[in-house]
């Protein structure tokens, strides 16, 4: 995620790179249709530079070559080192725990500056998220020496008053307190900005010239984190690359998901750009592969012979809250379904890659999302919510949001049930649920193991055998956390038998606050951390799955259930996962 705060962003951090007279194609969309008209981008600048772009926390497969005269460097633990990827003209990084053995900023530090321009600097994701996150990359000293930031808005504002904004929404690790006012006083410092419009070539001209100023020159990477409504951010691109991207570094650009609509609206895209997930920089969700690969009693257990069901839930307490006319035009099932959850799921149920390099974890998820099923309209529920009063509290419906059309058939709640045809998951259901105005927060993976053979015991649990059914379960949050129930003896001299955790809550093991899913996100873009980066024939194979049901559901204009703000979903989700002969983990009396 994330972070995955009950946000639903997930940004795509892209590259597009003009090597010599080669255009860079982006391809524009319309807010609703995302019919795609391409747009031409020819760089007149002297250098080579190119646009990057992911999806929360990934470098692209290309970076432009930063002129050195010393040779690569190998450092600790080979993190730099002059192999297939310095030869590519990448930067092959990992971030240490505590940054200081970060390499990513340059091997000549000195020589180099990195400025940071958040376009849309006057959003609420700006000030909540954006911002809180680079102070606490700079407090926890991961940012390079020499950097700074841009504010980019139409709105006029003075660089004290974006100080101003900003300042109100820092905070310092709960962990680490340490001159928390002289840091913030030292962070505000470098934040300036610069009012103009976001398709203004011109504009961006002038954005050029200030950085300039401040990066004294030095070598100038520069990365623009735009968070800006999606119809905008191809020309948001195109004016940066061609007015104000680095002459002698790389150009980055964050972009704000959704990234298209279907197949077709996703490949035109991506023709310029690439994507990367957020969810998959959630501490828990990257703890994923360390537990299962790590672990030799969890590895054996990972296949179809053991595990019943696996659940892939994730609900918000809250509904659109004045984003309905943003939600409207995409629904849950884009906006979660389609990239957050299915991206956990190929994480999960992959095979073991050979090492843990970037490309062979994304072979590896590819096949997995090409053994995929197709979709089936009879495996989807669509649920939408109503208003509800409670405690003498009236609760708004979708349609009650003013930005919404009275007759929106959008889904705010979606369940499915996905299958993977291949040796190792062959008739196991992975089922979804996402959904808006739910009777709780959270995000999760549940792994509901087989029911033993014969068991000796099942008298003393009665009819119900789904409590004697051990479960994994990863919270990804709130309250991040690892437990597996089990079943054990209570004390005493009776036969009564109970289910307990073995429990690993993050907060009661590791007394350092873990990172918001933003922080690694940007880090990792300027980094040129490629990890987690989300290949083109992996989007296209998850789009793929996705878009013939969103087609059918739209042309047959299905009507959704409707469910009470606050309450569990519609009652159609029980009936999906009872026609697979399991029950939603999250629905019982101890979660």
């Amino acid at each position: 995620m994330s972070t995955l705060s009950s946000s639903t962003h997930c940004r795509s951090y892209c590259s597009s790179s003009n090597y010599g007279h080669h255009p860079v194609a982006v391809s524009s969309s319309s807010p609703k249709s995302f019919v795609p008209s391409k747009v031409s981008v020819q760089s007149n600048r002297k250098s080579k530079p190119n646009v990057v772009c992911m999806q929360d926390g990934a470098v692209s497969a290309t970076l432009a070559p930063i002129d050195d005269k010393s040779p690569p460097k190998k450092i600790k633990n080979g993190l730099l080192s002059e192999d297939e990827n310095m030869k590519k003209g990448l930067l092959s990084v990992t971030p240490s725990e505590e940054c200081e053995e970060a390499a990513g900023f340059g091997i000549n530090k000195d020589d180099s500056t990195v400025s940071i321009t958040v376009v849309g600097a006057s959003g609420d994701l700006a000030k909540k998220k954006i911002f809180p996150a680079l102070f606490a990359l700079y407090y926890e000293g991961c940012l390079p020496e020499h950097f700074t930031i841009f504010g980019y808005a139409r709105s006029k504002m003075t660089d004290a008053e974006l100080r101003n904004m900003v300042s109100r929404t820092l905070t310092c690790r709960i962990d680490q307190r340490e001159n928390c006012g002289e840091k913030m006083d030292q962070f505000l410092k470098r934040c300036f900005y610069h009012s103009g419009q976001y398709d203004s070539e011109d504009h961006f001209a002038e954005l050029d010239k200030k950085l300039k100023e401040h990066e004294g020159g030095r070598v100038s990477n520069r990365l623009f984190y735009l968070s800006i409504p999606p119809n905008i951010f191809v020309d948001a691109v195109k004016c940066a690359s061609l007015s104000s991207s680095s002459t002698n570094g790389w150009t980055r650009v964050i972009v704000e998901k959704p990234f298209g609509r279907d197949s077709e609206s996703s490949a035109a895209l991506t023709k310029s750009l690439k994507q990367i997930d957020h969810y998959l920089g959630k501490e828990l969700v990257e703890n994923l592969s360390v537990l299962r690969f790590s672990n030799l009693i969890f590895e054996p257990l990972w296949n179809r012979q053991y595990i019943r069901s696996v659940q892939l839930i994730f609900s918000e307490d809250f509904g659109t809250e004045g984003r309905g006319g943003y939600f409207d035009n995409y629904g849950i099932i884009r906006d979660i379904m389609q990239n957050h959850l299915l991206q956990i799921l190929a994480l999960f149920a992959m095979e073991t890659p050979v090492s843990l390099d970037a490309e062979d974890i994304r072979n590896e998820k590819v096949k997995v999302l090409r053994s995929m099923r197709p979709i089936q309209l009879e495996d989807v529920v669509m649920g939408q919510y109503k208003s509800h009063t409670r405690g003498g509290v009236v609760y708004p419906g979708y349609t009650d949001d003013k930005t919404v059309p009275q007759n929106s058939l959008t889904p705010t709640f979606a369940a499915a049930a996905l299958f993977i045809d291949n040796a190792r998951w062959d008739g196991v259901p992975f089922l979804m649920k996402a959904g808006k105005a739910l009777h709780n927060k959270r995000a999760e993976i549940r792994v509901q193991f087989r029911h033993v053979p014969g068991n000796l015991y099942n008298r003393s649990f009665g009819t119900d055998l789904d409590q004697a059914t051990n479960e994994l379960v990863i919270r990804v949050q709130p309250d991040e956390a690892i437990y597996l129930k089990i079943n054990n003896k209570v004390p005493g001299l009776g036969m009564r038998l109970d289910r307990s955790n073995l429990n690993l809550l993050y907060a009661a093991r590791y007394s350092k606050e873990i990172p918001d899913a933003y922080e690694r996100l940007l880090l990792d873009a300027i980094e040129g951390e490629r990890r987690l980066f989300i290949r083109s024939d992996e989007l296209d194979a998850a789009w793929s799955l996705f878009t013939p049901v969103l087609k059918e559901l739209e042309e047959k204009k299905i009507i959704p259930e409707y469910y009470p703000y606050g309450s569990r979903g519609p009652v159609g989700a029980h009936y999906l996962a009872a026609r697979y002969k399991v029950r939603w983990g999250d629905l019982g009396l101890e979660q």
